[in-house]
């Protein structure tokens, strides 16, 4: 019969792997510089000096591209909030504080890159986006794992699979920009997001081991709860649907990118050190997947059904 942990056991037992992973990550983690990622020969004055405002025949941006890139920097902009979320959850001593910290100054800096790309390429209306940021930041987020202060292993699960996710969207995003400007900087982006995940899945794969039971049961409640971090600012539904229609965050793509690597690599289908509290919990994961599996099918299969009618109806209007 395992026992559960408390925050403290747990924080104590797994400060050397976070020492560690800690500096894995200062290691090999490159330092690189948001004024080198934005076309500044592009910018120009706004009204207020000289200059002429932001209007949409300025943006070389299409919608979806619009959405995606607005999406992911209101995202990093209510950074102060998953700081908060996760000291809450760490710990700002020792090995804990110096990742909380770093961690917050490596996705403050995409914030940066991404906000001066935008505004110098007047890709989008930057006015819109101030109220959108002012908005996002005074409203903070919901705990996304549901546990108050006492969820070190949920929030450390949620953002081992968060990282993850944001890369995807990033690198994707990138891709529908059709600016290889935008793109080589959302790719060096996501390659922040994939090591920072590394260092959250790390310490899971060390939790899974010092408490499989528990650390399981966080892992199946934040897959079965789990929701974007940007999932209460302004027009995120409207955007996030745009995005999965075309294909730049999808239903499969959580799936199949996000959910079943991590599991993958924490071999947690073929451990065989759970009590038979763990197994029942990992069954009814394996339920869930399954089911998850079978929405990624439905999903598509309205997507391509709307997709098509859109297709025909703009075949109609060009004759």
């Amino acid at each position: 019969m395992t026992r559960n942990l408390s925050q403290l056991e747990l924080l104590i037992e797994l400060e050397p792997v976070a020492e560690q992973n800690v500096n894995r990550h200062l290691s090999i983690a490159k330092d690189w510089h948001p004024h080198d990622y934005v076309p500044w020969d592009q910018g120009r004055n706004f009204a207020a000096m000289g200059g002429i405002d932001w209007e949409p025949g300025q943006s070389k941006l299409s919608e979806l591209a619009k959405a995606a890139m607005i999406t992911n920097l209101l995202t990093e902009d209510n950074l102060p909030s998953y700081h908060r979320l996760i000291a809450d959850s760490f710990s700002q001593d020792g090995a804990w504080g110096t990742w909380v910290g770093r961690w917050t100054a490596e996705e403050n800096r995409h914030g940066v890159a991404m906000r001066d790309y935008l505004v110098v390429t007047r890709g989008v209306d930057p006015v819109a986006l101030e109220a959108a940021r002012m908005i996002h930041m005074t409203n903070g987020v919901i705990d996304p794992t549901g546990a108050g202060d006492t969820g070190f292993l949920r929030g450390v699960t949620y953002v081992t699979f968060q990282e993850l996710a944001t890369r995807v969207s990033h690198r994707n995003t990138g891709r529908v920009c059709e600016d290889p400007i935008a793109d080589r900087m959302l790719q060096r982006i996501a390659a922040d997001e994939n090591l920072h995940m590394i260092f959250y899945r790390n310490l899971c794969a060390a939790a899974l081991d010092l408490a499989p039971d528990q650390t399981l049961e966080a892992v199946s409640f934040i897959i079965k709860n789990f929701q974007m971090p940007g999932a209460g600012m302004p027009n995120f539904r409207r955007n996030s649907v745009l995005m999965a229609k075309h294909g730049i965050y999808d239903l499969r793509q959580h799936l199949e990118e996000v959910i079943s690597p991590v599991l993958r690599i924490w071999n947690v289908f073929e451990r065989t050190d759970f009590s038979p509290r763990g197994e029942q919990i990992r069954d009814d994961l394996a339920a869930f997947l399954d089911k998850l599996g079978k929405d990624v099918l439905r999903f598509e299969e309205q997507r391509d059904r709307a997709l098509a009618r859109e297709a025909m109806k703009r075949e109609r209007q060009a004759i």
